[in-house]
Order: structure tokens, then C-alpha cells, then sequence
């Protein structure tokens, strides 16, 4: 089991990880409720560089739901997203549409375990880290990983879909 302590809670995230047989640590941290840059939070509170620290956000290219990861200290590029997955243009989903696709809230989506599968883009930065930060699944839990295991387990696409 990889989990460290029993503050780390299991997810659809977790479980996903350990049947997959990936190495990865949990790491919860007190959310602020007040709080809704979620992503900067979990950097400061991890006491990471908030490089490392990628959120997940839902789109819709082209009447397609899909998952773009890039890290919280810039934005996502649509126009680039877009280009990846060979749509004309993408948008940010709705909150209650990323909600209800992937069964998590927003600010805890996690990339891994999903209700819904979908295709998946990485920023391109990721790859050049030892280990990234991903929500668990949870606000107020992010679990870290290579980040050739998340895009193994993503089946992700890598690609420069992040802007400063």
C-alpha cells in the first residue's frame, strides 16, 4: 500500500494508482474554505514549487469533453488545446458539466479515476520534472508521481498547452 498515513484518504485517484501497481505518495493538507485558487494553495501548503503543481481543467473542444493538465502557476492555452486534439476551438467546460463527467468537485478534480474516461493533454513542462502533484481527488489532497506514470495511466498526449 503506498499510502503513508490514514489522513490520506482513498479515492477513485488512489485506487486507480494502486491497481496500476504505480508509485505515488499522498500528501492532505488543510484546505481554507475561503480559498478558490486551489492549485497555489496545495503548492504553498505542500511547500512545493508551484511549477510542480499541475490542475486539472475540463474543456470542451469541439462538443468534446476532454482533461488538459498544466500547472497552477500559468493558465491553459485553449488555442493550443484545441490544435492537439485537431479541433476548431475549445473552451472551458461549465463547473457543473466537469463535475458530473468526472465525479469529483471542483478543486479536487483529479486526472486519475475519472467517472467518465476522455482524452487527456499534458503540458509538455511536465516532462521535464522527476515527480509532479495532481489532485487526489480530494480539496485538500494531492498525490505525487512521475510524470510518465500519470501520462501512462492518462493515456495522455503531451503537448505545450500551458501559457505564463
Amino acid at each position: 500500500m503506498n499510502r503513508p498515513s490514514r489522513r490520506v484518504p482513498a479515492t477513485p485517484a488512489t485506487r486507480i494508482l494502486d491497481a496500476a501497481g504505480v508509485r505515488w505518495v499522498g500528501r492532505a493538507y488543510a484546505h481554507d474554505p475561503s480559498v478558490t485558487a486551489f492549485g497555489l494553495e496545495a503548492a504553498a501548503a505542500l511547500g512545493v514549487p508551484a511549477e510542480r503543481v499541475f490542475k486539472t481543467l475540463m474543456a470542451d473542444a469541439d462538443g468534446e469533453i476532454v482533461v488538459a493538465i498544466v500547472p497552477v502557476a500559468g493558465r491553459l492555452d485553449l488555442g493550443a488545446l484545441a490544435a492537439l486534439f485537431g479541433a476548431k476551438r475549445a473552451v472551458l467546460a461549465e463547473r457543473v458539466v466537469a463535475e458530473r463527467r468526472t465525479g469529483y468537485v471542483s478543486g479536487g478534480i483529479s486526472p486519475l479515476g475519472q467517472r467518465n474516461a476522455h482524452r487527456t493533454a499534458i503540458d509538455a513542462t511536465a516532462m521535464s520534472l522527476d515527480t509532479v502533484f495532481v489532485s487526489g481527488g480530494r480539496r485538500g489532497f494531492d498525490v505525487e508521481l512521475s510524470p510518465a506514470d500519470l501520462v501512462s495511466i492518462t493515456r495522455a498526449t503531451i503537448g505545450a498547452i500551458g501559457a505564463p
